[in-house]
């Protein structure tokens, strides 16, 4: 049921996955959702649900113009814009040496310049309003690079990047940003990934990595990622990063550790990398 206080989201990648879970608890929030996504019938039913609630937007959002005109029509149809998830998002598996030119744009295409250009062209909007909250979902990969989901991790770790940048820009207009960082959860990320041609020289590592993922594997249901996500966005302080799970928590700080260890052994070689002298002539 829709109110005059209801807020507004945008949410890519909105018919299946953890954007479909948000735009589920969205709507269940009783606030209005634009769910993008290539293939938006998915979304019928639950529009049919929640009647003026929902507007479906077929949208590829590596397509930079088609993302400007999807952000109008969600103005125009709403008159605002509060909440912005940028949640569209690929797999593609394969150790580094196997990616094609076109298999390693088309990762970043989507991961990063999806994410890019919506955040371009929600801004003037919410800089308007003086308010609004961006929400890029990462990933465990940008903790840190993982074998054969090493341009997976690159592309979240440009997002990330750039992500920390737009939040300290934007924040002088009332704009927050905040980075999510989710660990496993039950969608069809690696059902739908997509794999490198294999170069049997990595069979061993492929076997072992296939082993571990089978023995330490933990996946959640998406509703935990969208209870998560709603207390976030009632928050007057949002975090700039937010982990989801137990997991990932551990590893964020396992992995953190380790790199200050590893500084810390190093100290005297990067001290003695700097020193100050006059400007060449």
């Amino acid at each position: 049921m829709e109110t005059s206080s209801s807020r507004v989201w945008f949410v890519t990648g909105a018919s299946r996955g953890l954007g479909r879970a948000f735009t589920e608890a969205a709507l269940a929030a009783g606030d209005r959702v634009a769910g993008a996504a290539r293939d938006i019938s998915p979304l019928d039913e639950l529009g049919a649900r929640h009647p003026g609630q929902l507007l479906a937007l077929r949208l590829d959002v590596t397509d930079r113009a088609a993302v400007f005109d999807a952000v109008e029509k969600v103005t125009a149809h709403f008159g605002r814009l509060d909440i912005v998830v940028n949640n569209a998002g690929s797999l593609f598996t394969g150790m580094v040496e196997e990616f094609s030119e076109a298999a390693a744009r088309a990762q970043f295409d989507l991961n990063f310049f999806g994410a890019l250009w919506v955040s371009q062209a929600v801004l003037p909007q919410l800089r308007a309003e003086g308010s609004g909250h961006i929400v890029q979902i990462s990933s465990i990969g940008a903790l840190g690079g993982f074998p054969s989901t090493g341009l997976y991790s690159a592309s979240k770790f440009a997002l990330e990047g750039m992500s920390e940048a737009l939040a300290a820009e934007a924040a002088g207009f009332g704009v927050k940003v905040t980075i999510v960082q989710p660990g496993g959860y039950w969608t069809d990320l690696y059902t739908s990934s997509t794999a490198t041609s294999p170069n049997p020289v990595y069979d061993p590592l492929r076997a072992d990595l296939e082993k571990q993922w089978a023995e330490g594997s933990i996946d959640s249901e998406p509703r935990l990622a969208a209870e998560a996500l709603l207390k976030l966005v009632a928050s007057d302080d949002p975090p700039l990063r937010l982990l989801l799970g137990s997991m990932v928590y551990d590893v964020a700080f396992d992995i953190t550790r380790r790199r200050m260890d590893t500084w810390s052994a190093w100290e005297q070689v990067s001290r003695a990398a700097e020193k100050a002298v006059p400007a060449p002539s």
